[in-house]
C-alpha cells in the first residue's frame, strides 16, 4: 500500500524539489540554491512556505505557498508546485494544493492563485478542485548558439550598463521596476512596491545575474532594464523587462534584452527563456524580434476560499 506524507520542506530536499519543479518543463530555471534561499530568507507578511510531498519515502513533489506582497488588494495568496509525471494521479497533487490552502486560509487568503500547465490534464485536475481559470501566458525559448539580431542604432544619451553598477545602492532600479510593473497584466495590480520586500524578494536572489542584467541608463538616470536569472550553467531567465512609462517608445527595452542575452552567450549560456501574458502585444514582439520561439503555455487558476 502507498504511503503518502506532506511535510515542510527541509534543506535535504532541495535537488529533489527542484527536479520535480522542472521535469516536463524545459523552459523552467529553477535550481536548489534558489529554493534553498527562498526557503531560508524572513520575509515578514508573507507567511512563505514550501509543502513536500512523499511517496513511500521519496520527494515526488512540493507546492510553494505566500501572501502576494506589493498590493492594495488584500487577501490574494499564491499556491504554485508540481509533480514528477512518473508519480502522478496518486493523491499527491490534491494533498499538496490542499496543504496549501489551509496554510493560507489562516493568514486571511480569501483568494488563491495558482500557475497551471497550460495542457487538458493539469486544466481539468483544477477544475475539478473549484478554480476557474483566468490569463494565459506563453513560453518563448531561444537557441543562443544561433546569432542575435543587429543592435538598432543607440538614441543619444542613453547607455548600457550592468546591474551591478548599482551593488550599493540599488534603490533606482526597483523604481524603475516599482513604476513599470503598475501596467503589467494581471488578476491584481502591484500598485504598492515595497523597497525593502524588494531587496529581500528580488535584489538578493542567488540565481540573479547583476552582470548579465542589463539596464539602460539616459542622461545618468536608470530607465530600463532587462533582469536575468542563470542556473550557474547553460540556462538563461528573463525575470522581468521593465522600463519606466516616461521613457517608453525609445527602444529602450529592446536594448537592455538584446545587450543581456549577447552577454548570456558570450558567458557560454545556450539556452534562454522568457514568458509574457498573451495580451502584452509589445513585449512579445520584442521576443518576436530577438528570436524567441513559442515552447509552452500557462492559465492562472483562481479559487475562492471559505
Amino acid at each position: 500500500m502507498t504511503s503518502l506524507t506532506i511535510r515542510d520542506f527541509r534543506p535535504d530536499d532541495a535537488e529533489a524539489v527542484a527536479a520535480a519543479h522542472r521535469a516536463g518543463r524545459e523552459h523552467l530555471v529553477m535550481t536548489s540554491e534558489a529554493l534553498l534561499w527562498l526557503n531560508g530568507r524572513q520575509s515578514p507578511g508573507e507567511h512563505f512556505r514550501t509543502f513536500v510531498a512523499e511517496l513511500d519515502g521519496r520527494v515526488v513533489g512540493a507546492v510553494r505557498c505566500a501572501v502576494v506582497l506589493g498590493t492594495t488588494t488584500t487577501g490574494v495568496g499564491y499556491a504554485n508546485g508540481s509533480v514528477l509525471p512518473q508519480f502522478r494521479r496518486r493523491g499527491a497533487a490534491t494533498a499538496l494544493l490542499a496543504a496549501a490552502e489551509r496554510h493560507l486560509s489562516g493568514h486571511g487568503v480569501s483568494e488563491l492563485h495558482t500557475w497551471l500547465d497550460d495542457e487538458p490534464a493539469s486544466l481539468a485536475f483544477a477544475a475539478a478542485r473549484g478554480y476557474e481559470l483566468g490569463r494565459a501566458a506563453q513560453f518563448g525559448g531561444r537557441d543562443l548558439a544561433l546569432p542575435l539580431p543587429q543592435a538598432p542604432v543607440r538614441p543619444a544619451g542613453v547607455e548600457l550598463r550592468p546591474a551591478g553598477d548599482w551593488a550599493a545602492d540599488p534603490r533606482p532600479l526597483f523604481l524603475v521596476e516599482a513604476d513599470a510593473i503598475q501596467d503589467e497584466p494581471g488578476e491584481v495590480p502591484m500598485d504598492a512596491l515595497d523597497y525593502e520586500d524588494w531587496l529581500r524578494g528580488d535584489w538578493a536572489r542567488p540565481d540573479l545575474d547583476r552582470a548579465l542584467t542589463v539596464v539602460a541608463v539616459v542622461d545618468g538616470e536608470p530607465a530600463a532594464f532587462s533582469m536575468a536569472q542563470t542556473d550557474g550553467v547553460d540556462r538563461y531567465w528573463s525575470a522581468f523587462t521593465a522600463c519606466r512609462r516616461e521613457f517608453r517608445g525609445r527602444g529602450l527595452s529592446k536594448l537592455a534584452k538584446l545587450e543581456s542575452l549577447r552577454l548570456a552567450a558570450a558567458a557560454g549560456y545556450r539556452r534562454a527563456y522568457t514568458s509574457n501574458d498573451e495580451t502584452n502585444a509589445p513585449m512579445l514582439a520584442i521576443n518576436a524580434w530577438l528570436g524567441y520561439e513559442r515552447c509552452a503555455g500557462e492559465r492562472k487558476g483562481i479559487r475562492r476560499l471559505k
